[in-house]
């Protein structure tokens, strides 16, 4: 009536040779693979990622940081906020709770035909025409509008030309020796093919700082 538990027949024997053929045959490999994949992919990829970009791209690898007199005053990839009469203005950031927060990278989101994004282009406009009263054209739109990231370190040459008028007055500079170093500053399209003439506002300030050094 009672089977022994010594029988190979018994169902508790049974039981035990599933389980132990449900870990061979199923979750042993695919642990195995996960422990692999993860050392692979979470660490040894990362790793020679790293070492290979700072091997051959060191100043993009350690993120573009731009030094002055010993220290990082910024970095080329993310816009920092100009208000001085004397410095070039980037373009408006969206980004909270202060403007071009790397941390809170995002657009403001509102429609084309939001109310409230068309206040905030009309009340940009308007500031800018009243601090460059010498232009009559309209206002270059990357000035009056934000980027999606809300940290774009470039403005268009356009937009760094109208307000070239105003930083020769506040520095008692040439209007054309300031213009001449935006037509310096002004990057062309990547691999001369992508994307559009920009110039970096961050560099663009050093440079006029360097002007009276």
């Amino acid at each position: 009536m009672y089977q022994s538990l010594a029988n190979p027949s018994h169902p508790a024997h049974a039981a035990a040779r599933g389980k132990d053929s449900i870990w061979r045959g199923v979750l042993r490999p695919a642990l195995t693979v996960f422990v692999v994949l993860s050392a692979i992919v979470g660490l040894l990829y990362p790793l020679a990622v790293t070492g290979v970009a700072r091997l051959l791209f060191p100043e993009q690898a350690a993120g573009s940081l731009i030094v002055r007199d010993g220290k990082v005053v910024g970095s080329r990839l993310i816009g920092q906020s100009f208000t001085g009469e004397r410095y070039f203005w980037g373009r408006p950031s969206a980004t909270g709770p202060q403007a071009y927060n790397a941390a809170s990278s995002g657009a403001a989101n509102l429609g084309p035909n939001s109310p409230v994004l068309a206040e905030q282009v009309a009340t940009r406009v308007a500031a800018l025409r009243a601090a460059h009263p010498d232009q009559r054209g309209p206002v270059p739109a990357d000035l009056a509008t934000s980027s999606a990231s809300g940290l774009d370190p470039h403005i268009s040459p356009e937009a760094a030309l109208y307000q070239a008028g105003r930083i020769a007055r506040a520095r008692q500079l040439p209007e054309s020796e300031v213009r001449a170093l935006i037509v310096h500053a002004t990057e062309g399209p990547q691999l001369g093919l992508f994307g559009e003439s920009r110039v970096n506002v961050l560099a663009l300030n050093l440079a006029l700082d360097d002007l009276k050094r």
